[in-house]
């Protein structure tokens, strides 16, 4: 009956000897664990700076190619734009031509002859000569009767003017309008219209729109009440000439 207890004590004994872990053994493995945790922290760190450097080094070659490709396009531009040019070694800069000056002048009156007389009237370009005071000829082209040219010649600011064109007579509207352009010579450009103020009469408005000659640019200021001078007297010339010429019309 003694015997079992020994052997249950011896038993046990030998349970726990072959179950038990030495202490340094259980130190080793949690240094190791904790070794490895904090290996695996620093890897994750050191992942993390590579990252935010190579992002970093990314970013200032991004920035020193974007630099150096502007500067190559700018030194680029600069090298063909003064490819094949001399460089004198004094410079002169000539004054630029002034810009030429476009006027208008508009007159209006009204005349004693029916609309119709009045547009048939100014549609004849080859007498406006005899009524308009600085037109001393036009002439209308035989091939192209929309083509005409005009010579003008006038005494004014103690000079002798004279310059021709050649016009185009625009798409009329019949009783209403007549317009033009020139095409060479002088510019200018111009309309006659006509308006009905009764049975027996119309208003007659001229307008006309030209580049200032270089040679009347100092007068400039003066050219256009000058001209619209000349322009009224001649719808009042033009007056007499519809109403002679209305009178020698067959009724």
């Amino acid at each position: 009956m003694a015997i079992v207890p020994i052997f249950s004590s011896f038993a046990l004994r030998q349970m726990s000897a072959t179950n038990a872990i030495p202490a340094s053994t259980t130190m080793s493995a949690a240094a190791t664990s904790a070794s490895a945790s904090s290996s695996a922290r620093i890897l994750r760190l050191n992942h993390k700076q590579l990252i935010v450097s190579l992002n970093g080094r990314r970013k200032s070659i991004s920035a020193s190619s974007s630099s150096f490709f502007s500067t190559y396009r700018f030194n680029s531009s600069i090298s063909r734009s003064s490819r094949g040019i001399s460089y004198p070694s004094s410079i002169r800069i000539r004054p630029l031509s002034p810009v030429m000056e476009w006027q208008d002048a508009t007159v209006k009156m009204e005349v004693d002859v029916p609309i119709s007389v009045a547009y048939k009237c100014y549609s004849d370009r080859e007498a406006i000569p005899e009524w308009m005071p600085f037109i001393s000829t036009v002439k209308i082209l035989e091939d192209k009767p929309d083509l005409s040219r005009w010579s003008l010649k006038y005494k004014a600011f103690g000079q002798n003017i004279e310059y021709s064109w050649l016009a185009r007579n625009m798409q009329p509207t019949p009783n209403q309008k007549i317009h033009w352009r020139s095409l060479e010579g002088l510019p200018n450009r111009g309309a006659v219209r006509f308006f009905p103020k009764g049975p027996s009469s119309c208003i007659i408005e001229l307008t006309v729109s030209y580049e200032v000659p270089q040679l009347l640019v100092p007068v400039a200021s003066a050219l256009k009440p000058f001209l619209e001078n000349l322009l009224l007297q001649g719808l009042e010339r033009f007056a007499t000439f519809a109403r002679s010429y209305s009178a020698d019309t067959p009724k």
